[in-house]
């Protein structure tokens, strides 16, 4: 298995299982289905309201002796609603309750915006705090203190553009270790990993199979789907692959960590086995010219008139 080396040499799976979208009574068996064929790296949020089951497949994934704690890298994030210093380690320590942890192997601000403690979930213009009000360097703060405490071994962002990553590298003690954002052959990010490559950042893709699970809501009107792409078709056929294992591969080969999601326990097999799969040059050549800037997480339900966050500065 692939690995992303940190500064202290800790090694993360390039490879893991995301939790995103995984529902109530499937996200369980998800993930004892995972590390029982060898998942080691579990991608968890709070927003994703399913933490405690999570924590419940981890507990007893490391009771019946599968795994240790120690050969797992488990993953949360920080909700906008919890940027406030003091909330940072509520936040933090209601994920490691729900999660049956003592500590994280990596924490991110999931996302460069606030929002009042007690809205969930925005939905009106007054629920945003501007970051003039409440800056994600000070969020930054409370969770380097995190980090001396060893409630977290490495933290770093999502969803962050050059801009923001910029400010917390120069405003930090401990610099960001990560970046998770969408990446794909229609969106390759490649100025945000030429940025993070010449920042020692490491890159997680998330939406790797283009996320087409996703509430409708989230979904453009005749959004491209990545699955069915011809060129990846054809070099899946290639390699008697899935076009999701090509697609996974294609991640890991230029470098990243790739979570994909399933709950499906065929497809996370399927997954996990899309490491053996190798694409030549011409392979990657030809998924290189795939890229059309297209994202398929568009960021516009932060968009409210009036609102202090625009695309533009979401993403700059």
């Amino acid at each position: 298995m692939k690995t992303l080396k940190f500064r202290n040499n800790d090694e993360m799976p390039a490879f893991g299982l995301g939790t995103w979208k995984s529902g109530e009574g499937e996200v369980y068996n998800a993930v004892k289905t995972a590390i029982k064929n060898g998942y080691r790296h579990i991608d968890c949020a709070a927003a994703y309201g399913n933490e405690k089951e999570v924590g419940k497949a981890l507990a007893e994934v490391i009771e019946e002796g599968i795994v240790s704690r120690e050969d797992l890298w488990i993953t949360s994030k920080l909700w906008s609603n919890m940027h406030a210093k003091d909330d940072v380690m509520i936040a933090l320590k209601q994920s490691l309750s729900d999660l049956q942890l003592e500590y994280l192997d990596l924490y991110l601000i999931h996302w460069p915006i606030a929002q009042k403690k007690e809205i969930p979930f925005v939905s009106d213009v007054s629920h945003f705090i501007p970051l003039e009000e409440l800056p994600n360097e000070e969020t930054w703060a409370a969770m380097e203190d995190a980090v001396e405490q060893g409630l977290i071994k490495h933290i770093g962002v999502s969803n962050f553009g050059p801009k923001a990553l910029q400010q917390l590298i120069d405003n930090s003690k401990i610099k960001p270790e990560m970046n998770q954002i969408e990446a794909h052959p229609y969106f390759q990010q490649k100025e945000m990993m030429g940025f993070c490559e010449t920042n020692g950042i490491h890159v997680t893709a998330y939406a790797p199979l283009g996320s087409g699970d996703r509430a409708a809501k989230f979904k453009a009107e005749n959004e491209p789907v990545l699955l069915k792409d011809p060129a990846i078709l054809d070099i899946a056929a290639s390699k008697n692959a899935s076009p999701g294992q090509v697609l996974i591969s294609w991640a890991i080969t230029r470098g990243t960590s790739v979570i994909p999601k399933s709950v499906n326990p065929k497809r996370i097999l399927e997954n996990f086995e899309a490491q053996a799969v190798e694409l030549s040059e011409s392979d990657m050549d030809k998924i290189t010219a795939l890229d059309k800037n297209y994202r398929f997480l568009t960021g516009e339900h932060w968009v409210y008139e009036g609102s202090p966050y625009t695309l533009e500065s979401i993403w700059a």
